[in-house]
This record gives C-alpha cells, structure tokens and sequence, in this order.
C-alpha cells in the first residue's frame, strides 16, 4: 500500500461492464431511497465534503470520517454484510496475460459493484479506483513497476496497479485462480480504506512516529485490516464464484506464506505474523461484514 495515479504499460481504466452498471445504479439508488425514508441512524462524521457524491451513490454533501474515528468507528463497520451481485469469473490460463487480464478485471467489476453499494449504506462517497495493468516497466507516482509484490495500490492516483506475468511469476505458476482473486481483493481493500477516510488519518500518525517499530505496528493493523476487508468480499461471493474449501485452504495457506517472517528484522515486520494473516483473512471470511474488520481497536497479540 501506497499514499502515493500515474501512467500505466498498459491503460488504467474502471470496470465498464454494462450489466454490471446497470444493476449496481438501480440498487444503489434504491438503497438510498430506503435510507432516505427511514434515517441513517446517526449523523454522518465530520470530514470532507464531496461535491459529486450523488454519483457516486451517497447525498449531496456526504462527508467522510476524518480523525481517529475514521479508524474506529468508521460508519462502514455499521453497514452489515456485503451484498454483491452472482460473480462467476472468467476462465483462467495462467500462461496468457490477456487472460489473466480478463480473469482480473472481471473480479474488478464484482469489487466496484460490491463496495459502491456497502458505501451508499453508509452514506458515503465513493469511487471505484483505475485499473493499470502491466506487461512492461512503467511508473506510478507512489513506485515504477515491475515490483517485487506484482501489484500495488497508489492512493495518489487511487489506482491498482497488477503485472499479469509477474503475479503469475511470483505465485510460481499457481493454476488456482483463488490466490490471485485475493491479492486483487487486498489491494482493492487499501482503496476502500481511503475511500472511507481511514488512510489520511492512519498515515498521519504512522508518519509522526519516530521509532521504526512504532511505525511498523500501524503499517500492519493497515496490512491485516486489509487482509480481513479482503476476505468479506470473497466470503460474499462464495457461492457465484464457486469456492469449494479446498480453494479456502488454499487462500489461508496464502495468506500465511504472504505473512511477515518468523524471526525477521523488526524493519521487516509489516504485514503481521502467517497466524495474525491467517486469522484476519478467515474472520472477514466468515463474517462478510466490514464490521468484523476492526483492527485498529484490537489487542496487541491479534496484530503482532
């Protein structure tokens, strides 16, 4: 995760799909039509104005959270489980780029439908990130690409970066479209956090650290929060997108081989230990609510 939109190799582009568009405007604007009648519940917090948030599903006005309830008590944790529309996937080859281009942007499309929706239940705005993805060597303003993780999120340009070989490169070959559908819902968590006006915060603080370690145990309740965000979505799309619990291992076992070391530098340590990944990754996964998604109000031990 990145503070850090940029040009891509390829083209950064939102999801288009028409039915998908359709579909995720007539719901979105009927759930603020229910909200409207019946009352959010509270006052939406401080923050930001958008000045086009009737776009993007939210009242005119709608502010996001700012300060340290954007962390705790942010309005998404309130909004219950996802509700996504059926997300098969496209068919997957690993040894072709474009169609590990199409299997992603595909699971892109269910993301935005996904987290614009769960976002107009809380009476935020929000817009989907860009989509860049590379073959080639490019730059963003957060990083240039390739990168040793594959994909990145850049808040800056509020886009998702994804090298169709060099994911496929770094998983060794992986057939198993599961663990690239989870890296893809990750780093589209970073841009639901900014998105819901966590990551100013979050990097504020984390910046007025001194002490490397301190910095560090913010960038991981960040990374597991993630992690967890990341497993609300894939557990609502369980049953669309045909997850057996043998891809569910494998998800896990991911996320565990994706953790910080075991006896690693403490400079290394920003993603928590393979339990904590684990954990978090399986909690949203069965929860299926942001609200199960709280780590910065969680006890040390669950973000070591």
């Amino acid at each position: 995760m990145e503070r850090g939109i940029g040009a891509g190799a390829r083209r950064p582009r939102r999801g288009r799909g028409a039915l998908y568009a359709a579909l995720a405007a007539l719901v979105v604007a009927l759930t603020v039509l229910l909200w409207t009648a019946v009352g959010p519940g509270g006052a939406v917090p401080p923050g930001t104005p958008d000045t086009d948030a009737d776009a993007a599903g939210a009242p005119a006005g709608a502010q996001r959270p700012s300060g340290r309830d954007a962390l705790v008590d942010n309005p998404l944790y309130r909004t219950g489980r996802l509700s996504p529309l059926p997300c098969p996937t496209s068919p997957l080859d690993v040894e072709d780029p474009g169609s590990v281009e199409r299997f992603l942007d595909t699971l892109a499309d269910c993301l935005d439908y996904a987290w614009q929706a769960q976002f107009a239940k809380a009476e935020l705005p929000y817009r989907p990130p860009s989509r860049v993805f590379w073959e080639e060597p490019g730059t963003s303003p957060c990083r240039d690409y390739p990168s040793e993780a594959g994909a990145f999120y850049c808040r800056t340009s509020t886009s998702i970066y994804i090298g169709t070989e060099d994911v496929v490169r770094k998983w060794k070959g992986e057939p198993n479209g599961v663990v690239y559908a989870s890296l893809l819902a990750h780093e589209y968590a970073h841009h639901v956090q900014g998105e819901s006006g966590l990551l100013e915060y979050y990097h504020r603080r984390r910046g007025d650290e001194e002490d490397r370690g301190a910095q560090n145990a913010w960038t991981r309740r960040a990374e597991l929060q993630a992690n967890c965000l990341a497993g609300v979505f894939l557990g609502s799309i369980r049953v669309s997108y045909g997850l057996t619990s043998e891809d569910a291992d494998l998800m896990l076992e991911d996320a565990e081989a994706t953790a910080d070391r075991p006896g690693g530098p403490e400079a290394d340590r920003t993603h928590g230990s393979a339990r904590n990944s684990r954990t978090w990754l399986r909690h949203g996964f069965e929860e299926q609510t942001p609200g199960a998604c709280n780590t910065w109000a969680a006890g040390t031990d669950l973000v070591s």
